[in-house]
């Protein structure tokens, strides 16, 4: 039963696009896929919780997050099939559980955090709050972004991840990115 939430196994480089809403994470996936001619890993939380918004006028709930992560591991690990030399994703169950201990009191249901930290991925690009912050149905804290960033950069330390900060407007960010990614292309 647990296994829907781990990866398949796979030679690919996988980054992972991780940090606080509104930060470029969207798009710097899809710039990288194009910069790479591969295919990105869309968050599954978006599209899950705005038809919850749609359908019945609520925000996520604890009971949520498990459905959010199977369905997130369950797009990367199709994707993993058609993607070149590298995966891009917009997001991981890592992510999933930062969000999960900072809106519920520092809960993660066992099985989320069970993976989150399994599952791996090459390099982990943490995204600035220097972008300006924009609204939608799903967004919601826009005066926390310092303290969202500090518990995002305090996680990849926390367990050791392999990551970059990128700041600065989206040709210095991608081109940052392209820099780290090249190199983990010429050590395979």
């Amino acid at each position: 039963m647990e296994e829907k939430f781990g990866q398949e196994p796979s030679d690919l480089i996988k980054v992972v696009l991780f940090g606080p809403e509104s930060t470029g994470k969207t798009t710097l996936s899809e710039q990288l896929a194009r910069q790479y001619n591969t295919v990105w890993v869309p968050e599954y939380a978006r599209e899950y919780l705005q038809n919850k918004w749609n359908n019945e006028r609520k925000t996520c709930e604890p009971k949520d997050l498990l459905p959010i992560a199977e369905g997130q591991i369950k797009l990367e690990n199709e994707l993993t099939k058609k993607a070149t030399d590298v995966l891009i994703c917009d997001t991981d169950l890592l992510e999933t559980k930062v969000y999960s201990e900072a809106y519920y009191i520092g809960h993660c249901d066992p099985v989320l955090e069970k993976y989150a930290l399994k599952n791996t991925y090459d390099l982990y690009f943490l995204t600035y709050i220097d972008t300006p912050w924009e609204a939608d149905d799903l967004r919601d804290k826009p005066n926390e972004r310092e303290q969202m960033f500090a518990y995002f950069q305090n996680t990849l330390e926390k367990y050791n991840r392999n990551f970059v900060i990128l700041k600065g407007d989206k040709r210095t960010r991608l081109k940052t990115a392209v820099k780290h990614i090249d190199k983990l292309l010429k050590k395979t």
